[in-house]
Parts: C-alpha cells; sequence; structure tokens
C-alpha cells in the first residue's frame, strides 16, 4: 500500500493543506500515521465527511471504539479497552503495574503511591500502548504490512531503556539472536524473508477466519522478529484484525496465561488448545459488549 503527503492528498481532494492536517489530528482519515511531524496518508483513503452532515448512526464495533475514541468518550468499552488490554498485555511481560495504577495513567497521565517504587520503562510502555491501541483501531481497516508492523514496535519501545542499548533495535527486527520459553526463533539474517513470507501467505487470504488470524500469530510469535515485545505487538495485530473482520476482539487475560502459551507451542499438533482460550477470552469481551448494549 502507496501512501501520499499532505500537498498531494490536499491537491487530491480538493482541500487545503491545513485542513488535510486537522482530519489526521482528529483522528479522521483512516490508515493515516505521523512520521515525525509528517503525515502518511494511505493513497486509498477516503475524503472525511463534512463535520455538519448528519452521520448515520455506528453500527459496528469499530465504529463505536473510533466514535469514542474520537469525542475522547470516558467510561464506554473503548476506554475499557484501552485498559484491559495494556493492562493485561503488559502484565503477561512483566509489568508491575496493577489494574487501577494503569487505569489512573490512562485517565489522568499520571501516576502516584505512597512508599512504592515504579519501574520506569513499566510507565512509560503502559502509556506507550495506549497509542498503540489508538494505532490499530485508527488502522484497523488498512493492510497488513511490515512498515505498519514495526510502527507499531517503534511507537510501543520508544523513549524505554531499551532504546539506549546500541543491540536493540527500536521499531526495526532483532540484530541478535534469541530464544522465546526456551524454543529457537528465527535468526536475525531470516526475519526479514519469513516475515515478507507470512504476509504474502495471510494478505493473499482474501477473507480472513479467526482460525486465519491465530494462525499468523502463531508463525508471527514463532519468527519472533524483534528482540522484545513480539507478544504484545502480536496480541496487538490479533485485536486488529478481528475488527478489520468484523469478528469479536479478546483480551487474553493473566488467568488465561499458561493455556495461551500451550496453545501457541501446541499449534500444529492440536489447535484446540490456543482456539479454545480465545474463544474463551471472546466470550468474555462479548460480555464487555452485551454491557454496554453494542451488537455483535
Amino acid at each position: 500500500m502507496g501512501y501520499l503527503s499532505v500537498t498531494e492528498t490536499a491537491r487530491k481532494w480538493n482541500l487545503s493543506e491545513r485542513s488535510v492536517r486537522n482530519y489526521c489530528a482528529k483522528g479522521r482519515v483512516s490508515g493515516a500515521f505521523l512520521t515525525g511531524k509528517t503525515w502518511n496518508i494511505p493513497k486509498n483513503a477516503e475524503k472525511p465527511e463534512r463535520s455538519n452532515k448528519r452521520k448515520a448512526r455506528p453500527v459496528t464495533l469499530l465504529d463505536i471504539l473510533r466514535e469514542e475514541k474520537t469525542n475522547q468518550y470516558t467510561g464506554g468499552i473503548y476506554h475499557k479497552t484501552q485498559i484491559d488490554l495494556t493492562y493485561n498485555s503488559n502484565h503477561m511481560e512483566g509489568s508491575r503495574l496493577t489494574h487501577d495504577q494503569t487505569r489512573y495513567i490512562f485517565e489522568t497521565n499520571t501516576i502516584g503511591a505512597e512508599n512504592e517504587v515504579f519501574n520506569v520503562d513499566d510507565v512509560v510502555e503502559t502509556a506507550n500502548h495506549f497509542r498503540c491501541v489508538d494505532m490499530i483501531i485508527d488502522n484497523a481497516k488498512t493492510a497488513l504490512t511490515e512498515r505498519f508492523i514495526k510502527e507499531l514496535h517503534l511507537i510501543l519501545k520508544n523513549g524505554t531503556s531499551d532504546c539506549r542499548k546500541d543491540w536493540f533495535a527500536v521499531g526495526a527486527y532483532k540484530k541478535l539472536p534469541n530464544q522465546v520459553g526456551g524454543m529457537d526463533t528465527a535468526l536475525p539474517e531470516e526475519v526479514a524473508g519469513k516475515m515478507k513470507a507470512l504476509l504474502t501467505e495471510y494478505n493473499g487470504k482474501e477473507e480472513k477466519t479467526l482460525a486465519d488470524i491465530l494462525d499468523f500469530h502463531v508463525k508471527f510469535e514463532r519468527i519472533h522478529p524483534f528482540q522484545d515485545g513480539n507478544g504484545r505487538v502480536g496480541r496487538l495485530i490479533m485485536f486488529k484484525e478481528c475488527l478489520k473482520y468484523n469478528i469479536v476482539p479478546f483480551i487474553i487475560e493473566d488467568n488465561l496465561k499458561l493455556f495461551y502459551y500451550r496453545g501457541l507451542k501446541q499449534w500444529d499438533g492440536e489447535k484446540g488448545y490456543l482456539a479454545d482460550t480465545c474463544l474463551a477470552a471472546q466470550d468474555k469481551y462479548k460480555g464487555y459488549l452485551e454491557y454496554f448494549q453494542i451488537g455483535y
């Protein structure tokens, strides 16, 4: 997928460059993202409707997440998704922040407690993960690409202590071999080729099922393209792809962590382990949708 500049998009849509930047900043251009101070706008992005035009009522979960995000609505499904997805995914990777502390960072952009020491990376990665969730909501309908996946990793790890390590490639594929759970992963020189092949295989399927999304996730985690952060990036991708194909998404919570890891290891021999774990998590998320009276 190609991208246009603000100037090129303004010419295409017959708008001022200022209007295009405003639309991007307000999250109204699907798939647009910043690189530094420069907006990258997908060539196939649709021109936003004028704000004074009557809008249809949101009909999908993605519509509602985008509307609540844009309106900064608190207490809804967007709010809950941000906190629960961020807390659980970070907690699985060793973050010591509590659910309440995660919620407090999201709601107030501050953190405070007496007689308690916080790991700076835990706080930074929590704030960064909120931005990653916004990114997958904004880009849910776009095709999955290496560039998008690397951008997720860059946002997640930006400003952490890993940025100061010469051997750690933030926003790029790993430089050193690594293992996960005692299992070998792709060597650094193999990663680019394996990722291209995986994305070609996945994107070649016109309409994705939950099984396709899980299969991609397993293969992604086995490649383990980044030095660290692969699990969180992988789970963000699953959530994004569920939104894209109108599949109820899911959040792997702490009580399902061991079943989830077993499912990843046993996928080739028994796909039911991971599928059943994710379906149980999906049932939990369906309960949230029912509470907020959102159809699925």
